[in-house]
């Protein structure tokens, strides 16, 4: 898949992710009420018919975050049958838009203060995976348990387009993490929910 920065300035970038976010085909404030719409569902869920999360369970950010994951394309896939689902295949994005596929979505979420992390394969060369890490991101923040007495809230979400080479492996061998530099928050994740008191 061809970059859309390729040949691109730096300082174009911004630019470039706006135009490439406005002819997308899913609308920004629509993704965020979908986010919030499932955060929110995962404090109504029960598990084995009688713990409620944020009550009697308090999950790791891994499992919360795999919640996210799960529940964004289910929620997208209910509201626009045949054009949106979740992912069936290795080789495909979390989410996928079944019109065109260069459109489909991966879905990255943390509890960093405002940044997302890949494994290792992030970083490794397209042909030792499965699928492009080329495309487009739907990334989600949120606080832990523990961080403070109130139920724990959605901080941030992004929205925008990575290219495979964003991604930086950790330096030690055994490292099994890899990040995004400093300069691609705000050109090319741009930010569409960053409330100062976050729901």
């Amino acid at each position: 898949m061809s970059s859309p920065y390729r040949h691109l300035r730096q300082s174009l970038w911004q630019t470039k992710t706006q135009e490439l976010i406005a002819a997308h085909p899913l609308d920004t404030t629509e993704i965020v009420d979908v986010v919030l719409q499932c955060w929110g569902s995962i404090f109504r869920t029960k598990i084995g018919g009688r713990a409620q999360i944020g009550v009697h369970v308090f999950p790791r950010p891994q499992v919360m975050g795999t919640f996210l994951h799960e529940l964004i394309p289910l929620e997208f896939g209910d509201r626009y049958p045949g054009i949106w689902r979740r992912e069936e295949a290795s080789d495909e994005h979390d989410m996928v838009y079944i019109p065109d596929r260069s459109k489909s979505v991966e879905i990255k979420t943390s509890s960093s203060a405002g940044r997302v992390f890949g494994n290792r394969s992030y970083a490794q060369p397209a042909k030792s995976r499965k699928k492009t890490k080329s495309g487009f991101y739907l990334t989600v923040n949120f606080a832990k348990f523990g961080d403070s007495q109130d139920r724990p809230k959605v901080t941030k979400v992004h929205f925008g387009w990575l290219d495979e080479h964003d991604w930086i492996a950790q330096r030690a061998q055994t490292g099994q993490r890899s990040r995004l530099g400093n300069h691609i928050y705000g050109s090319k994740l741009l930010p569409i929910y960053s409330p100062a008191q976050p729901t």
